[in-house]
């Protein structure tokens, strides 16, 4: 790592953790709209064999743009959001090791969990409107493949703008509809509570995720180490590091995204479940499709993930924000 984590600069991690979110979401986010279709469809109404099918469907259907549905608020949000989970995580790490002792795993783990818990601030609201948009093409092409299945707002009420967005009429495109727009609606009828549907489910996969990837990661980066006197890690292994830690995590915790999928998806078809709660989706799961279900998207999710925490791990041991900051070893050490 070029700078030390005693060194430590918080304005630097959160550009850091910010280009980074950026250049991963724009590099893997057609992988993450194939993965949240393929976790909402359910058995017999099975529009997508794999996470290619998916793509070339959505390409055919919707054209080459129609994978980046809901990009927006990703790119908008990932920015926040990744700069709060990375640099927290080495917020809280740099605090546990104050006393000067060697970080134990027990104190990592601790570090990954509280940086886990600060992100949810920002990641429910952005995978909330993130995925009501990508799944609006999976309703679409399921109500012209399969025009019996009558797709109806389940929701406790009927909401105009939240009805438009997911408009499957047989042979009509899917109605544009902004992510301010649903907002809006969400917090015209829900209120607040309404952008934070399925905080607990993303706190029960998120927390577990950085516990894993965290800790892992920082041991496979020691690996890397040229020597005990020379501790910097060349810019490759970060990369490996991050990626390796990523979809190790990222399949560890694929039930948890699964539930927490199902449990944001406002709109469902007529054949689809609703759920009351992350045990009333468990259950329902469970007993409908098997625990087979828990794991559907999590080949896609470890393809997004892994590249997207590696090009994140690259661009923070490199130092950009230290860099743009106008940072150098030097001027950090004369600081």
């Amino acid at each position: 790592m070029l700078f030390d984590l005693s060194l430590y600069s918080l304005p630097a991690k959160l550009i850091n953790g910010g280009i980074a979110g950026m250049v991963g979401v724009t590099c893997v986010f057609p992988i993450d709209l194939a993965k949240t279709r393929l976790q909402n469809q359910r058995s017999g109404q099975q529009l997508y064999k794999s996470m290619m099918d998916c793509l070339i469907k959505t390409v055919k259907s919707e054209g080459y743009f129609g994978m980046y549905r809901g990009a927006a608020v990703n790119l908008t949000l990932v920015t926040p959001e990744k700069a709060i989970k990375l640099a927290a995580n080495d917020f809280f790490r740099h605090q546990l090791s104050k006393d000067g002792g060697r970080l134990t795993v027990l104190k990592e783990i601790l570090a990954g969990c509280c940086a886990g818990m600060c992100q949810v601030i920002i990641t429910t609201p952005m995978e909330m409107l993130k995925i009501q948009l990508q799944d609006a093409g999976r309703l679409a092409a399921q109500q012209r493949v399969m025009p019996s299945v009558v797709t109806a707002l389940k929701m406790g009420g009927t909401s105009a703008v939240l009805s438009r967005s997911y408009n499957t009429s047989p042979g009509q495109q899917v109605t544009r509809v902004s992510a301010t727009q649903i907002t809006r609606e969400l917090l015209r009828t829900k209120g607040v509570t309404g952008l934070y549907r399925g905080l607990g489910a993303t706190l029960m996969r998120d927390i577990p995720f950085s516990v894993v990837y965290f800790p892992l990661f920082a041991h496979l980066n020691q690996l890397g180490q040229h020597s005990s006197d020379n501790p910097s890690v060349p810019f490759y292994w970060s990369f490996i590091s991050g990626c390796l830690a990523g979809s190790i995590a990222a399949v560890t915790v694929s039930p948890c995204d699964v539930v927490k999928t199902r449990l944001q998806s406002l709109k469902k078809g007529a054949n689809e479940e609703t759920y009351n709660g992350v045990v009333d989706c468990v259950r329902k799961i469970m007993r409908k499709e098997g625990p087979g279900a828990f794991l559907k998207g999590a080949g896609c999710r470890a393809l997004v993930i892994a590249p997207l925490f590696g090009i994140a791990q690259v661009v923070y041991f490199v130092g950009v924000g230290e860099v743009l900051l106008g940072y150098t070893p030097y001027s950090i050490c004369s600081a």
